[in-house]
């Protein structure tokens, strides 16, 4: 796998995202009512015109106060409760991602992108973020505010055993940079020549892991089925040109009955994808969920949902996971950034190795 498709899981996913809810929404709309029809075509248009894009940059973080976090968490035990630190920190935490492309991004490939990027940011400011641009992949963090997000001191510059002191920069919060053939070695020399080592010491991707276009589209038919019998759209109108539609669903429901279209093709998923059973099941929220939809001009701008909804007993507080959509920023090459062999990244102390940025 080259390394834009390594280094950018969160790129691909969004992209695949996009052609997913467009054909799930397109089944919605086939089978609805007159008004379902109406709301569930803006939306679907809204979501295709994502795709459309040659530039596009989302951001996910959650649009509530601290105090509804500790509310929502409860007290199982005294003493328990959420510290108010880890409810700020959870509060202020936004994962951006950007693309650029040549192409609308729908048609896009990995030799169209121009560059992507992805950054965490917490309260107080940006945590770490690379950027993936030419022929090299770009790195940096503030090692000292995660260190404090997290609740424990992190390794300084100063401490770095003599063997490591080519991380300093990594430590120093400055940006760093890997050649991608360098990146690309590495992962072959962590899984092997032939390809059969599954997920190495690189981390590199199990061919196993992937799932091929027609196993896609026989999971897209059995989920659009289940979203079109369970979903159900509406047109709440808006104003200052901002149009709300909601889509309503159980989520027990919603999420078993996909399941159960999913069960005759688990032997075409994946070995790490693991069904849930019929007593898992039992055990989702038997709660209406409503996924709140922003489009201004047509064009999808902000998707929501309050979390808290799903919770046994919410408390009244109010959680909102939230979705924003809009032109990508800069993606170009950091200057002045410092190259680091690929295997010296791989040193202690480093956040992205550890799965920081890669496990989104």
């Amino acid at each position: 796998m080259s390394p834009a498709g390594r280094k950018s899981p969160v790129i691909r996913r969004t992209l695949t995202a996009v052609g997913c809810t467009t054909a799930l929404l397109s089944g919605v709309a086939a089978c609805g009512t007159v008004e379902n029809l109406t709301a569930g075509q803006k939306v679907d248009q809204a979501v295709e015109g994502l795709g459309g894009k040659k530039s596009l940059a989302f951001e996910l973080g959650l649009d509530a106060k601290p105090s509804a976090l500790v509310k929502l968490a409860g007290e199982e035990e005294p003493g328990e409760e959420m510290p108010p630190e880890l409810a700020k920190l959870f509060a202020g935490v936004r994962v951006k991602v950007s693309v650029e492309s040549r192409k609308p991004l729908a048609d896009s490939g990995e030799k169209d992108l121009v560059g992507t990027a992805m950054s965490v940011s917490g309260p107080d400011g940006v945590l770490a973020e690379y950027r993936l641009v030419g022929d090299y992949t770009y790195y940096r963090a503030d090692m000292k505010a995660f260190g404090e997000a997290m609740g424990f001191p992190l390794p300084t510059a100063d401490e770095l055993p003599e063997s490591e002191k080519e991380l300093r920069p990594v430590l120093e919060g400055k940006w760093i940079k890997i050649d991608n053939r360098e990146l690309d070695r590495a992962a072959k020399d962590a899984t092997g020549e032939d390809g059969k080592g599954g997920k190495g010491r690189a981390g590199a991707a199990d061919p196993a892991d992937e799932i091929d276009s027609r196993t896609q589209q026989k999971i897209l038919k059995a989920v659009r089925s289940v979203v079109a019998r369970e979903v159900t759209f509406s047109d709440k109108g808006g104003s200052d040109g901002v149009e709300r539609v909601v889509a309503k669903a159980s989520f027990r429901d919603l999420l078993t009955g996909i399941i159960d279209k999913l069960r005759p093709l688990a032997g075409e998923l994946p070995a790490s994808a693991e069904l849930p059973t019929d007593e898992d099941l039992k055990d989702a929220p038997d709660k209406k969920v409503a996924v709140d939809f922003s489009l201004k001009n047509g064009d999808l701008t902000r998707v929501s949902v309050d979390l808290a909804t799903l919770a046994d007993d919410p408390k009244g507080a109010k959680v909102p996971l939230v979705m924003t959509f809009g032109e990508a920023g800069d993606i170009s090459a950091p200057s002045g950034a410092t190259k680091l062999p690929a295997g010296e990244f791989g040193g202690p102390g480093n956040p992205f190795t550890s799965g920081l940025l890669g496990g989104f």
